[in-house]
């Protein structure tokens, strides 16, 4: 019983999910964290571990979460809720979508769908800090980050680097693993 359920919810949240793996992290925080599977602090661990891993981010998290809640057997089926059921689907839609896609009304509602997914992105990131930097709630937000300076310098930099140069990401990983195992052992 537990499996299905596994799989149903990151099924629920694949389907349910615009944007990509990157998008569904926030609908599959706010899941797994309701149903009691992981903590905030572990589903940000999850993220970072499959942000150092090549590969799409949605099936590493998820894998993690089942894992965490059911072992080999959960991280699999928690990875394959989150893949086939919407590769299944987008070998349908796509069928349909090059007949559509030049549609006025298709192309509009992508225009809108568009920066709800940034929406979801920018809440995904906050969420994740509140849980890096301590700041959950704004009177405690400022005296969190005074104490979390160094972590804010990481993500600041990160952000440089990746808006201005065109460093690949993992190198950013990698570096940061490093520094951590550096600075924070």
């Amino acid at each position: 019983m537990l499996l299905w359920q596994i799989f149903w919810l990151f099924t629920r949240v694949a389907i349910f999910s615009w944007g990509g793996g990157p998008a569904s992290l926030a609908l599959m925080q706010r899941e797994t964290t309701a149903a009691g599977w992981v903590t905030p602090g572990e589903f940000a661990d999850g993220v970072a571990w499959g942000n150092a891993l090549p590969g799409p981010i949605a099936p590493q998290v998820s894998a993690f979460v089942g894992y965490k809640i059911a072992g080999v057997a959960g991280a699999i089926i928690a990875a394959v809720g989150t893949v086939i059921p919407t590769t299944a689907l987008m070998l349908v839609m796509i069928v349909f979508f090059f007949s559509i896609k030049d549609s006025p009304a298709i192309r509009s509602m992508l225009g809108a769908v568009r920066p709800v997914v940034v929406g979801l992105l920018v809440w995904t990131a906050y969420d994740m800090s509140t849980t890096v930097f301590g700041t959950r709630g704004s009177a405690q937000a400022l005296q969190a980050l005074g104490q979390s300076w160094d972590k804010l310098l990481i993500a600041l930099a990160a952000f440089l680097l990746l808006t201005f140069t065109k460093i690949n990401p993992v190198f950013l990983v990698i570096g940061g693993a490093i520094l951590g195992f550096i600075i924070y052992r």
